[in-house]
């Protein structure tokens, strides 16, 4: 059981017990109709509108009761008092206007949730409410509700116009803030179907019971621009406050308030009620929002059915408020001012009603004197008559549908410099609106409903890129020009030592490797959504092709540089065969082909677009907010393909290296150019072991991703040419017949073997020395012992031997001696060749 209902349980039960009273005999005088008022003016929530709705209410019994022709004979008597807009106080009111004589034909009632438990229980008495300042779209349950009528529209009457204008303006998404009481609860339900019907898209809702700081503080982070706002007026001001200081105000919001505030509403009770802004600052917030209310006022110049335009009435409701304490001619007005015409008429429509049920009852010889709680027959002729009243009252045309509800138009205002403007006026029966042009908005635009998101692709930069074409398309005419050099020049020695067709494949994989740099920065500036996919294969392929010919035939040579020097030294003649070092670069290629092939068949690479958080942009007063997107070219399993990949492209990378550096010593004659591929593996593997991940590293940052990916791979490029073309170039350019090789002949070097064999001839030629010098110094003493002997006879004859024996020493050791000679004035390739013709003659 609901509070509303609790309270109406007990109403029920204690009326119940006191009906002894209640249908007793009716008290005062036989000439006056009475009925019982509940006003809200003394509150501190709420509506609080009978402050202005009371004296509109008296001034409505003055001039009913002076109607010849209405009523006659009889004098229209109001009971009220103060409610407070709280459902159990306006319960109590309700019962003491029962329980106390005289008895009731009617009850007036205002403040939504005062006329719900009020409504919900009178028709326990048989008693027809008619509320003048009760929006609730609950009210209009005529199961619920089968006694109630109100002068007041409903609160859904707002919500078709809301949409209407949503409509005008071109807003689908709105927020709605609201308080936490039932009558801002059902309208939003039914705003809520009306936005799902007609298109518009709720972003979010957000209520609050007395304090909305939290409520708007999340506005502010749904990104709220249209704002539908259902609060009471005292609420109205802390969420404006709380507008100010969350900025949810100026150029690029919108909010809807209620339109029954008062024109002031905005400046009056801050200290009192806490409000921590300031009149100015409430000021600046308060600029520029929409108001939708239903018509209170007349707008036409005509006489009503009191004899009064609307004008001359608001002149005596100054008056009357004037007298009561009211400071109106400082724009000081009382709660409840907009809907006290509602008042006003429905004090009128009380009396034509009871007018018109007195004429029906007259032919059945009955009187509303004979009127009590139990008297169903009077009750339904009072109904009748309601239901049936229209008229022309100071709030404009007084007529109640079905539901009891009034049937009105709705003005839509605007605050412009501080007061409000009206726009135009809507006919929800009608479905017409009626715009005066009359709109101004801050910034002078319409507002957007939402922050404009642009997304904008992040490229390339184009100077950035043409540069690299640039340099790229000069690899590649390099690359051609030397290509036509090797094939020109392959019957000099020593491009055919060094293999012309390998060097042919290394220049055509830098060709494709230059290509895939032009790749490399062709974004979405030149090539649509749908065919970037077919550019990212492209890349992959050529990049990784490129990079296996090129560097594939490099590796290929320092690996048989390495199988030569290590399995080929007892026969340094043995000729290394090309169709070797083919088979190589081809299984190399092989891999690198199989692991595209089952890439692009079975995980393609697509295009993804990596998103980065909002930006604001450079020069423009509009509420836009920029969304930067950048392309990448990415499969489902990219890690484990990429993986692969590298896998692959880095053994060969770190194998090649440990060949160049175990062969970095080793030249060959089969292999003229060995140690340059060396020092190209050298610089290939480390620059692609640093680009690789950094690259990945950067891939965010497109600028500086593609420079370093591309400078990396010219630089390879470049420094393999250089290195393995420039010193071929310059020998054919110097000994254009083929000569003599310059020392830029890599052949005419002196290898590792060569140096080892040079110094042990020079040992072995340092031991023959020292040898020779033995011998000569023997020699020397057998001379010296030959002239010391004997006789005349046997000197000659020993001076005869021993000549003979030195002359043949002299004869073994001529030729060691010569050897020395020569061996010392030799080059090492000279001392080499007589050294194996010495060992072949000993042979």
């Amino acid at each position: 059981m609901t509070s509303d209902g609790a309270v109406t349980f007990w109403i029920f039960l204690l009326c119940l017990i006191a009906s002894p009273h209640l249908q007793g005999g009716v008290a005062g005088r036989p000439d006056e109709l009475h009925i019982g008022g509940i006003f809200p003016i003394a509150g501190k929530g709420g509506w609080q509108g009978g402050q202005a709705c009371m004296p509109a209410a008296r001034l409505a019994l003055d001039d009913v009761n002076k109607q010849p022709n209405l009523l006659p004979g009889f004098k229209l008597i109001l009971h009220s008092n103060d409610s407070e807009c709280e459902p159990g106080l306006g319960a109590s009111v309700m019962y003491n206007l029962l329980y106390n004589k005289p008895q009731k034909l009617m009850l007036l009632a205002g403040c939504s949730t005062v006329c719900t438990t009020v409504a919900e229980a009178a028709k326990m008495w048989n008693l027809i409410v008619l509320c003048y300042g009760a929006s609730s779209p609950a009210l209009s349950d005529r199961k619920r509700f089968p006694t109630l009528f109100r002068t007041h529209p409903s609160a859904t009457v707002h919500n078709p116009t809301r949409i209407k204008l949503m409509k005008k303006f071109g807003w689908s998404r709105v927020a709605i803030l609201q308080q936490a009481e039932e009558v801002f609860i059902s309208t939003v339900e039914d705003l809520e179907n009306r936005c799902m019907e007609a298109g518009v898209e709720i972003v979010t809702r957000q209520s609050f019971l007395s304090d909305p700081t939290d409520a708007v503080r999340n506005l502010r982070r749904q990104d709220a621009r249209i704002i539908v706002g259902l609060f009471y007026v005292v609420a109205a001001r802390r969420v404006l406050c709380e507008m100010y200081k969350q900025q949810l105000y100026g150029r690029a919001h919108v909010w809807f308030f209620i339109g029954w505030y008062e024109d002031n509403w905005y400046e009056v009770n801050l200290k009192a009620e806490g409000i921590t802004c300031t009149v100015e600052q409430m000021r600046i917030a308060a600029e520029g929002h929409l108001t939708t209310e239903a018509l209170m006022w007349n707008q036409n110049n005509q006489t009503t059915i009191s004899g009064m335009t609307a004008e001359e009435f608001r002149h005596r409701l100054n008056q009357a408020l004037i007298e009561e304490g009211y400071d109106i001619n400082h724009d000081r007005y009382p709660e409840g001012y907009q809907e006290a015409p509602l008042a006003y008429d429905a004090v009128w429509s009380v009396a034509l009603a009871f007018n018109k049920t007195m004429e029906r009852l007259t032919t059945g010889k009955k009187s509303l004197r004979d009127f009590t709680y139990t008297d169903k027959e009077i009750a339904d002729e009072i109904y009748a008559a309601m239901n049936s009243t229209q008229f022309l009252g100071v709030s404009g045309v007084v007529a109640f549908s079905s539901q009891g509800d009034r049937i009105a138009l709705t003005q839509i205002e605007q605050m412009i410099d501080g007061k409000y403007e009206k726009l135009g006026y809507y006919d929800t029966q009608l479905d017409n609106l009626s715009w005066l042009n009359t709109e101004q908005w801050i910034g002078g635009k319409v507002p957007q409903d939402r922050t404009i998101v642009t997304h904008v692709l992040r490229t390339v930069s184009l100077p950035l890129f043409v540069c690299m074409c640039t340099i790229s398309s000069c690899g590649i005419f390099v690359a051609f020009a030397l290509i036509i050099f090797n094939i020109w020049n392959k019957h000099r020695r020593v491009i055919q030592s060094s293999h012309p067709v390998c060097n042919t494949i290394m220049l055509f994989g830098v060709i494709i490797c230059l290509i895939s740099v032009i790749l490399l920065g062709i974004d979405g500036r030149f090539v649509s959504p749908e065919e970037y996919p077919k550019i990212c294969q492209a890349r992959a392929w050529l990049l990784s092709t490129g990079f296996t010919l090129a560097y594939g035939a490099m590796f290929s040579k320092v690996w048989r540089v390495h199988r030569f020097t290590t399995k080929a030294k007892t026969d340094p003649k043995k000729k290394v065969e090309p169709w070797k070092l083919y088979t190589m670069v081809s299984g190399l290629l092989s891999i690198d082909l199989v692991i595209l092939l089952s890439w692009q068949i079975f995980d393609p690479l697509q295009r993804y677009l990596e998103t980065f958080p909002l930006e604001d942009p450079v020069s423009t007063t509009d509420d836009i907010k920029i969304r930067p997107e950048l392309e990448h070219c990415e499969s489902q399993r990219n890690s484990m393909w990429l993986g692969l990949v590298y896998g692959f492209k880095g053994l060969i990378l770190v194998f090649g290296l440990f060949l160049a550096y175990e062969t970095r010593s080793i030249k060959v004659k089969q292999i003229n150019d060995s140690r340059y591929v060396g020092m190209s593996i050298y610089n290939v593997v480390v620059l692609c072991l640093i680009t690789a991940p950094v690259g990945m590293v950067i891939a965010s940052q497109q600028d500086a991703s593609f420079a370093f990916v591309a400078l990396a791979v010219i630089f390879c490029c470049f420094l393999s040419m250089l290195l393995i073309f420039v010193p071929k170039v310059i020998e054919v350019i110097r000994h254009p017949k083929d000569k003599a090789e310059s020392k830029y002949n890599p052949d005419s070097a002196i290898s590792k073997e060569d140096e080892e064999r040079y110094q042990k001839l020079v040992t072995e030629n340092e031991e023959l020395q020292r040898l020779i010098t033995q011998k000569e110094e023997k020699i020397r003493v057998l001379r010296q012992r030959l002239v010391e002997r004997g006789d005349a006879k046997g000197t000659e004859l020993n001076g005869a031997t021993g000549a003979a024996s030195a002359a043949a020493a002299v004869a073994t050791t001529s030729q060691p001696a010569s050897l020395i000679n020569s061996s010392a004035h030799a080059t090492p390739a000279a001392t080499l060749a007589i050294t194996q013709d010495t060992h072949e003659h000993r042979t």
